[in-house]
């Protein structure tokens, strides 16, 4: 059986998070350890949308964390304390428990963290990238241990952000992921 598939068997052919039923896609769970199953969640577009761009969350769709913080999947009550800490809502996030491992995960984004201690990832020009965004090589790059140069102008898009570390972010250049160094990127 494919992933998606049973992503799809295991959510009943529904947003695990708001319920909705069309343009529903697999999400990763970031960071991740092995993949899969036990690291993703079945979501809408809008739902991963507002996931991916802190700040422009509707609070009406978000009503549905009420119900998606008690469901029995880890990774879906790990996104919900992350959205419920983002949009502040102390109310619900005090009733859920979350085991040791999974509230690590949960914190592991910075969600929940006063913005002065969150780690914040910005280009050559002091622009603030976030997950998903795609950047512009504004040199050459040497990757190490390969012989592979990635060239200025390459456009590397949906990268990941480090979230030991804002200097470095996750990107495929030429098939090949690679770590690179913020200060070498420009943001499209």
């Amino acid at each position: 059986m494919s992933f998606e598939r049973e992503l799809n068997k295991r959510s009943g052919s529904q947003c695990e998070l708001c319920t909705a039923t069309e343009n529903l896609k697999e999400y990763q769970v970031l960071p991740t350890q092995k993949g899969g199953l036990d690291e993703s969640i079945y979501a809408c577009s809008t739902c991963i949308d507002q996931i991916e761009n802190p700040g422009h969350e509707d609070l009406n769709h978000w009503r549905c964390l009420n119900d998606s913080m008690w469901n029995e999947h880890i990774p879906v009550q790990v996104v919900s304390w992350r959205m419920l800490s983002r949009l502040r809502n102390q109310d619900l996030l005090e009733q859920m428990y979350l085991d040791e491992d999974t509230l690590a995960w949960a914190q592991a984004t910075g969600e929940g963290e006063d913005d002065e201690n969150k780690i914040i990832h910005r280009d050559v020009n002091g622009v603030v990238l976030a997950h998903g965004d795609s950047v512009v090589l504004i040199k050459d790059l040497k990757v190490k241990g390969s012989s592979m140069v990635a060239k200025q102008g390459t456009s590397v898009r949906n990268i990941r952000l480090d979230h030991e570390n804002a200097e470095y972010i996750e990107g495929k250049v030429d098939g090949q992921q690679i770590v690179i160094i913020t200060q070498y990127v420009k943001k499209i």
